[in-house]
């Protein structure tokens, strides 16, 4: 395996992440590399070289997307995403809680590259001790001249906001995200116009996720080139760290190189399975993912091989179930929370998650009908694609992927009543689209 980059001071003796522990480290060195040799332009083409790709969930170019803004302009925002909200992924919460000087010295590179003068943290709301700590690391770079007025005498002024939401999924979507910062209901907006020109108050705007600032000052520092050679290049490049949960013997966030396989992480990093059962199924990039199955286990871990596999790595939660699980349980189980989650902007999303859990939880139930099965990929049908937003195409993943893979099992819930698991199904009421909460499966 490649060097750590980004935890490359979790395992430190006595490291807490303070300023003082930081600077030890090299921390802010990559800033004043930045203004003694690279003018904003030379620092985006620097970004570009190095193809650092959005950890976010897109994997988007990022020196690409600073390119996108206008380049006749008075006022620009940039907007870092920390509402890490999709099911099975913490990343982004220990990289924040660990090292938060890293994530805010990639906020001031990337600001300095667009020509932003402010910035904003939106931080997922039920981040309680997070927000304290990043608070505490922002009152710091203050104090140490990092943020504020003539950052380290260059003449470059920034002033960094930390903004909490309120504990909704679909801020997690950028223009959602920049809805709720103007004070409003995030809700996603109708695209185009982009943010690249219509974003924050009107005004250009920059989004990227916390892993993405946070390898900035490393690609600074370092050079493109090095950046470059990690991983799986030319169009994966770097590391990326990967939160992995379910039944493994070590769950937890392993910072890798890009194009490693699933093998290497589940097996090898994390592991093995627990108590040793056999594997199933694993989610490979959040729960908006769709399923893999074993014989998914050699597929590299880089973003186009895995869109030619049928998923994709998303947000970088990695699922992993073992052989006791039942699939239909599990897609309603997803179900369950897009349901709950959907901002009801999008009609096609609205109603469509209600019929998929309608659906869905009278078959885990016993009570459903063979016609279903051809019913749940209809509704599919008519929500994916069909929302202002991806949040539609991402509810539909579980039902399409897990009906693909383990279509007998949903045979075996309507024509036996029951599951192949051995898993006890209470009755439920099919005509209501209320969660029902269980204990286990």
């Amino acid at each position: 395996m490649a060097e750590v980059v980004l935890f490359r001071n979790r395992d430190l003796p006595g490291y807490t992440g303070s300023l003082a522990d930081y600077e030890r480290q090299e921390g802010y060195a990559a800033l004043r590399l930045m203004f003694k040799q690279y003018p904003p332009a030379e620092l985006i083409e620097l970004v570009k070289r190095a193809n650092l790709r959005g950890r976010g969930g897109a994997g988007f170019p990022t020196g690409m997307k600073w390119s996108f803004l206008p380049k006749e302009r008075t006022v620009t925002y940039l907007c870092c995403n920390a509402d890490e909200s999709e099911p099975g992924t913490f990343k982004d919460r220990e990289l924040m809680t660990v090292d938060p000087h890293q994530m805010i010295e990639g906020i001031v590179i990337a600001s300095y590259a667009i020509g932003a003068h402010a910035a904003y943290i939106y931080m997922r709301g039920e981040f309680a001790s997070e927000a304290v700590i990043v608070a505490r690391a922002v009152q710091e770079a203050y104090k140490a001249g990092y943020l504020g007025k003539n950052i380290l005498g260059s003449g470059f002024d920034l002033e960094l906001t930390l903004h909490r939401g309120a504990g909704a999924y679909i801020c997690g979507e950028e223009t959602a995200l920049l809805e709720s910062i103007e004070g409003k209901r995030g809700l996603p907006r109708s695209k185009p116009p982009f943010p690249a020109t219509h974003g924050l108050y009107g005004k250009p705007t920059v989004i990227n996720n916390v892993e993405t600032l946070a390898s900035l000052p490393h690609i600074l520092r370092r050079g493109a080139e090095w950046y470059a050679s990690i991983g799986s290049p030319p169009k994966s490049p770097g590391t990326r760290i990967f939160s992995v949960s379910g039944h493994v013997k070590r769950p937890g966030n392993y910072e890798v190189p890009m194009g490693i396989t699933f093998r290497q992480l589940i097996f090898d990093l994390a592991g093995g399975m627990k108590s040793d059962r056999p594997l199933k199924a694993f989610i490979p990039g959040g729960a908006s993912a769709s399923f893999f199955t074993p014989d998914h286990l050699d597929v590299k871990m880089d973003f186009d091989e895995v869109a030619k596999a049928g998923s994709m790595l998303g947000s970088g939660g990695v699922t992993v179930m073992d052989d006791s699980v039942c699939m239909v349980w599990a897609a309603a189980n997803l179900l369950r929370f897009f349901h709950h989650e959907s901002c009801g902007k999008c009609t096609p999303c609205r109603e469509g998650s209600n019929w998929l859990l309608r659906v869905l939880r009278r078959i885990e139930h016993g009570q459903g009908r063979l016609t279903d099965l051809d019913l749940l990929p209809q509704v599919c049908g008519n929500i994916a694609g069909r929302t202002v937003c991806a949040f539609g195409d991402a509810e539909t993943a579980p039902v399409v992927s897990t009906l693909r893979h383990f279509r007998a099992e949903y045979e075996a819930h309507i024509t036996r009543k029951e599951c192949v698991m051995g898993h006890a199904r209470p009755p439920v009421d099919a005509a209501t689209a209320h969660p029902i909460s269980f204990a286990g499966h």
